[in-house]
């Protein structure tokens, strides 16, 4: 029950950060491609943020070396490919049915709540394959 309390405590700060950045992201930059760029922005603030918050305080995964770190990183942004796909989806669906800037951040966020319960089990089986406490 507490991996799943402070899971999910990870994933709230990583959903702030993420709609934060694409907040401030739309607010720089208002010209071309200004809604997709901020859902980028976000996505790579929210994956750094959420790798380096799991791997210390849900999978306790110490990294050999820097090149084992970033051959874990990059299998972990791998797996959250498919589950990037489904919060992309979720957000771009309510901003195309709703045309309303609140009603896509509450896409996202679902679209984020789905992406990672999906993606702690992934990097459970995985990235991560020493088993969490």
């Amino acid at each position: 029950m507490r991996l799943a309390i402070v899971y999910a405590i990870i994933a709230l700060i990583a959903t702030a950060a993420n709609l934060g950045a694409q907040a401030l992201s739309v607010r720089v930059w208002t010209g071309l491609w200004h809604i997709e760029i901020s859902v980028l922005v976000g996505t790579a603030v929210g994956l750094v943020l959420k790798y380096v918050l799991d791997k210390i305080y849900i999978f306790r995964f110490k990294a050999d070396d820097a090149l084992h770190d970033l051959q874990t990183f990059i299998l972990y942004t791998g797996m959250g490919v498919v589950t990037t796909l489904v919060f992309w989806g979720f957000e771009f669906g309510f901003y195309q049915a709703f045309q309303d800037k609140s009603l896509r951040y509450l896409g996202g966020l679902i679209g984020l709540v789905l992406g990672y319960w999906a993606k702690y089990h992934l990097d459970k089986r995985f990235v991560f394959r020493v088993a969490a406490s």
